[in-house]
């Protein structure tokens, strides 16, 4: 299923987990789930011991992420992350935030909460303007990375690169 935004390219992903920093047996969340590429990657890495949230407010999202997840147990949140957030669940440890909407108070919410890391993939200069500064305020802006991503691709049989659009991987968090 074809979903604006989505899903995330590979080496994106890569960057932005590893600026997640899932341990196994954590509690993470990945808002704005889209295809649930991200919260089958998340799942694998906080292991069997380990609770996965994923939410999104669209349903053809929410179908894709319970067909891409489908044998990792995954609760699926279909709503608003404000909503979800206000809801009983297990502290978060980590969030993945591939939606722009509430960014201010969705980060408020987390930081409140003690969420110990905190990554944002932002693809508008606004979110990411938005993200930092919010981050700041906070207290929790660790750093933030601009990754342009370019895949070989055959031309006039020769090979040249075509650039993917780029990404804001913002990374927040408690400070250890």
């Amino acid at each position: 299923m074809d979903l604006p935004g989505g899903p995330t390219q590979p080496e994106v992903m890569a960057v932005s987990l590893a600026k997640l920093g899932i341990r196994l047996g954590d509690t993470v969340v990945d808002i704005g789930c889209g295809t649930g590429t991200v919260t089958l990657e998340m799942a694998k890495l906080a292991g069997p011991g380990g609770q996965v949230y994923a939410v999104d407010r669209r349903q053809e999202a929410i179908a894709c992420t319970r067909e891409t997840c489908k044998d990792r147990e995954v609760e699926i949140f279909a709503g608003e992350a404000l909503d979800f957030l206000a809801l009983p669940h297990k502290p978060i440890d980590c969030a993945f935030l591939g939606g722009s909407r509430n960014m201010r108070e969705i980060l408020t919410r987390l930081q409140t909460e003690g969420t110990r890391s905190i990554v944002v993939n932002a693809v508008l200069l606004e979110t990411a303007v938005e993200t930092i500064h919010a981050m700041k305020e906070l207290d929790i802006f660790i750093e933030a990375v601009h990754l342009q991503v370019s895949r070989s691709h055959d031309l006039v049989e020769r090979i040249m690169f075509q650039p993917i659009n780029p990404v804001y991987i913002i990374h927040g968090g408690r400070k250890c």
